[in-house]
């Protein structure tokens, strides 16, 4: 096998990633959609089963996986753990040790999806991810968990390339905080913020007072910068986020406080809370403030509060392809992870 091969490498955040194999992950993507259903993919995981782990719903998440499985060749097993034997903190069963070497004899992947409601604190979803992949010898990929959204970063960037070209440096990424009834984690703000800022776009941070995001992720934000020369800044003036944006990302998402000390996911307190907040809404007026940006969201779009229906159904809104994007990303991904054969 190649030095350069990412077989069996897990995929949990893109920032674990060195940017030239998220490039070889993206040029795969882009070859994968421009000649979907070629020869050249339709067999790499022949035969193969990439198991996926739901703590929480889908329906993106869900469809686009499975397609790219079948897609490629492939089985992929929708599995909910709530109905599985699994050992928690309040229950007796299998541990993640026994249960990832089990699950490498069967699957040529794992998967796993896990978000702010099915978890005791910020971070133990990523945990989970990560005790996974110490113990397994198959890929952990993630589908989203409390902390990061790996496949909906890679995603983002494709989209954004697909309408501004490949060179994303020195353009403007505005990442704005929505109000909204939903309590949304922080994993697609901060996946975006991360692998956007590695791909040298000029970052910016909007948010009401008392919305911060991970304190160490910021970190991160902010040495990528200093590494590709881009601007990192974080405003709670909506003029000054908007101000010549070339792209707008409108999302609401969860305060620091969104957790009781015993480990109860507060989400009506969240919600009334953000609920106070109308004027964070991307609207038109907004968007006249911009570099005629781009709309995007990784989607479901709460319209009405986190952007309205004049901007989500916008030509400028690419929404719907970042969206599409998913799929072929997932394939890249799982394509050069789970198949010896790239």
């Amino acid at each position: 096998m190649a030095k350069d091969s990412l077989f069996a490498k897990s995929m949990i955040t893109t920032q674990d990633w060195l940017v030239e194999d998220l490039e070889r992950v993206l040029k795969l993507a882009f070859e994968m959609k421009e000649d979907r259903y070629s020869d050249k993919y339709t067999s790499l995981l022949k035969f193969r089963t990439f198991l996926m782990f739901f703590y929480n719903p889908s329906v993106r998440t869900r469809q686009s996986f499975e397609a790219a499985a079948t897609e490629l060749g492939g089985h992929a097993q929708f599995l909910e753990p709530k109905s599985m034997r699994l050992k928690t903190k309040k229950s007796a069963g299998e541990t993640i040790e026994d249960a990832a070497q089990v699950m490498s004899r069967y699957g040529a992947g794992l998967g796993i999806r896990i978000l702010e409601d099915k978890v005791p604190e910020y971070g133990a979803g990523d945990a989970l991810l990560r005790e996974y992949a110490k113990y397994s010898t198959i890929p952990i990929l993630n589908m989203a968990d409390d902390k990061f959204h790996p496949m909906q970063g890679l995603a983002d960037v494709m989209g954004l390339r697909m309408h501004l070209g490949q060179n994303l440096k020195g353009k403007k990424l505005l990442q704005v905080w929505g109000h909204g009834a939903l309590s949304r984690s922080w994993c697609s703000i901060q996946e975006s913020l991360l692998i956007n800022s590695r791909m040298g776009m000029d970052v910016s941070l909007c948010y009401p007072e008392g919305y911060d995001l991970d304190p160490e992720v910021i970190e991160m934000v902010k040495e990528n910068c200093k590494k590709t020369g881009a601007k990192f800044e974080i405003t709670h003036e909506q003029q000054e986020g908007y101000k010549d944006a070339d792209v707008v990302y409108s999302r609401n998402w969860m305060s620091p406080n969104a957790y009781s000390p015993d480990g109860e996911y507060l989400k009506a307190k969240e919600v009334e809370k953000a609920l106070k907040y109308p004027e964070w809404i991307c609207d038109s007026e907004k968007m006249k403030l911009t570099n005629e940006a781009l709309f995007i969201h990784p989607m479901p779009v709460d319209r009405g509060h986190e952007v309205s229906d004049e901007v989500a159904s916008s030509k400028k809104s690419i929404m719907i392809d970042v969206a599409e994007n998913r799929l072929h990303v997932q394939k890249a991904v799982m394509a050069l992870t789970m198949s010896e054969n790239l």
